[in-house]
Order: structure tokens, then sequence, then C-alpha cells
């Protein structure tokens, strides 16, 4: 299973900007943003942003579109 890789974030005041690809993705703020911030000093930041996100895939995506269960 590969890692999730492409997110980058930016901290406006007290905000944090998550973008992925280029593309903003979610917008922390508060309590939620400060608690981003701590995390991302202790763990894995793309991981973390993944989850928050929920663009965070479980690496059986593509085995299970080719079942023949899944066959269009």
């Amino acid at each position: 299973m590969g890692s999730p890789s492409g997110f980058e974030f930016a901290v406006r005041g007290d905000d944090v900007v998550i973008r992925h690809l280029g593309v903003t993705a979610t917008v922390l703020r508060g309590a939620r943003a400060t608690d981003f911030l701590t995390q991302v000093a202790q763990g894995d930041a793309q991981l973390l942003m993944a989850r928050l996100t929920g663009n965070y895939r479980r690496g059986n995506e593509r085995t299970a579109r080719q079942h023949p269960r899944n066959a269009r």
C-alpha cells in the first residue's frame, strides 16, 4: 500500500488551509487547526491531511474494481 502524497498546508492567521494537488480540500479553524498543527509536529503530515480530507485510500480499490461481480 502506498502512502498518501500531494498534500500541502498553509497557515493563514488562525486558519489552516489544506490543499491536495493544488486544489483547496478543506479549511481548519479554531481548535481543529490547533490540534492539527500539534499532530503535524509529532507525525506524518501527509497521512494526517489525507485522513482529515477524506482522501484516504485503503489500497483495495483497484482489486475490487476488477472483480467479475463489479464488471460493467
